[in-house]
């Protein structure tokens, strides 16, 4: 059955004006398909700007084409386009004959970590998203009204070949290696004179290809590599994240905080006994706990009740090991009013996700601790714009439920150049950290993206 979803009730702002416009005539038409063994494979050319992926260990979705963009900037820039996004749901026609997260109307998303970079923030509605869920399959497309007839499935057409990118070279970004280094000596010393508890302090580095990069030969590989972190591709940023900022679910939010970090080894035995010290550290310890206490604060005015772990555990990765706690809460249905929040869709109450990765960026695994200060010392300690590098990525359904994670371990294809991209990585400082383990620990967070701009 096709349906409207309702009248926008968000405080109207100009970029809800735009989308509602620019949503009014959509028809989202989601139908069941034979299931999907890649959905990667699926994406159907090269294009950054028009090809979206959320995948984790072979499900999720991905997308491409572009049927709605929403562009906001500044300090409320996430829940601009939150507000921005219900008033083009309520001007949407939606026939979905699944109804799973990620069928009908979804937006792709990402985030500036700071409000005074120019990257801002966009959700786009793509014209065709695929989506695979527990052995379920479905394609969702998006068409204007005077289109004429048409069906979802047809549009899984063949896709052009993947090109790999050649020779790649990698040259410094804002800072040296020594330069960097040197910068976290200086935020230890600031640390220790009781300015702040904590920095986390980022890197970039800038590689160029020998052909033009193919952003899903970057998934491709990211995906093989990583499949326990959720592959993401959004408006030119590509990465693999290990960490869930927030994903809401029928009322049920869930988060998952890394912080506190050690190399692997690639032996066994050893990486068993690194995994140990890192369990027992004192200085990732109190990093971590830093972390999961910034992040319950800013969770808790938003939910009924928040369940967290008494103790972190180590993550394995292939690259690295990380302390890390899931923490859980049951959204507070009453914050719905329209006052405080927009109400999603038909039945969506409360904060939807993206009001709540609004209400938690930037949390302490990314900006230190307090937040202020640390973002404050970082901006003018790692001396460039971080653009969409640790914000918040991922995407939205009508009814407000979705998944956003932190952009780590990515990379920003470059918009005037095809064959470069920026990667970034960075590290929690605290009083206890040696620049020299800081420098090996974010030359470990970029192995994701230099291993996928492998040529092969």
């Amino acid at each position: 059955m096709t349906t409207s979803l309702g009248a926008p009730r968000a405080v109207p702002t100009e970029a809800a004006e735009r989308a509602a416009e620019a949503a009014a005539g959509l028809l989202v038409h989601t139908v069941a398909v034979d299931d999907v063994d890649d959905l990667l494979a699926r994406l159907p050319g090269p294009d950054p700007a028009r090809t979206f992926s959320w995948v984790r260990r072979g499900e999720g979705i991905v997308g491409w084409g572009e049927a709605l963009r929403i562009s906001t900037a500044g300090p409320g820039r996430i829940r601009a386009a939150d507000a921005a996004w219900t008033a083009a749901v309520g001007r949407l026609r939606v026939h979905d004959e699944v109804g799973l997260p990620g069928t009908g109307a979804v937006a792709f998303g990402s985030f500036s970590f700071s409000p005074a970079s120019p990257a801002g923030g966009v959700l786009v509605l793509p014209e065709v998203v695929v989506g695979r869920r527990e052995g379920r399959a479905w394609v969702t497309t998006v068409r204007r009204a005077d289109a004429g007839p048409g069906s979802a499935a047809p549009e899984l057409r063949t896709p052009q070949p993947v090109t790999a990118p050649g020779a790649v070279t990698f040259r410094d970004g804002a800072l040296s290696a020594e330069e960097w280094r040197a910068a976290v000596a200086g935020v230890v010393r600031r640390i220790r004179a009781g300015e702040v508890a904590k920095v986390v302090m980022a890197r970039d580095v800038v590689a160029r290809a020998a052909a033009p990069l193919d952003v899903r030969h970057l998934l491709g590989r990211l995906a093989a590599d990583y499949p326990g972190c959720w592959t993401f591709a959004v408006d030119h940023l590509v990465g693999a994240t290990p960490e869930l900022l927030v994903r809401r679910e029928k009322g049920l939010a869930a988060c998952r905080v890394l912080a506190g970090t050690i190399r692997r080894t690639g032996d066994d035995a050893d990486d068993l006994r690194r995994a140990a010290e890192l369990a027992r550290s004192s200085k990732d310890l109190e990093e971590h706990e830093l972390a999961v206490a910034s992040l319950v604060r800013a969770l808790r005015p938003y939910c009924a009740s928040i369940n967290v772990p008494e103790a972190p555990f180590v993550l394995h990765l292939p690259n690295v090991m990380h302390l890390a706690s899931d923490v859980t809460g049951v959204v507070d249905g009453a914050l719905g009013h329209p006052s405080t929040f927009p109400t999603h869709g038909a039945g969506g109450t409360g904060p939807s996700s993206l009001a709540l990765a609004a209400a938690l960026h930037p949390t302490a695994a990314v900006g230190g601790t307090p937040t202020r200060e640390a973002t404050t010392i970082l901006a003018e300690e790692e001396r460039m714009d971080r653009g969409r590098y640790a914000g918040p990525v991922g995407w939205i359904g009508a009814d407000g439920d979705g998944e956003w994670g932190i952009a780590l371990r990515s990379g920003e294809l470059s918009a005037s150049d095809a064959r470069e991209v920026r990667l970034f990585a960075g590290c929690g400082v605290v009083a206890a950290s040696d620049p020299a383990a800081e420098l090996a620990e974010s030359e470990a967070k970029l192995q994701p993206m230099r291993g996928a701009l492998a040529g092969r």
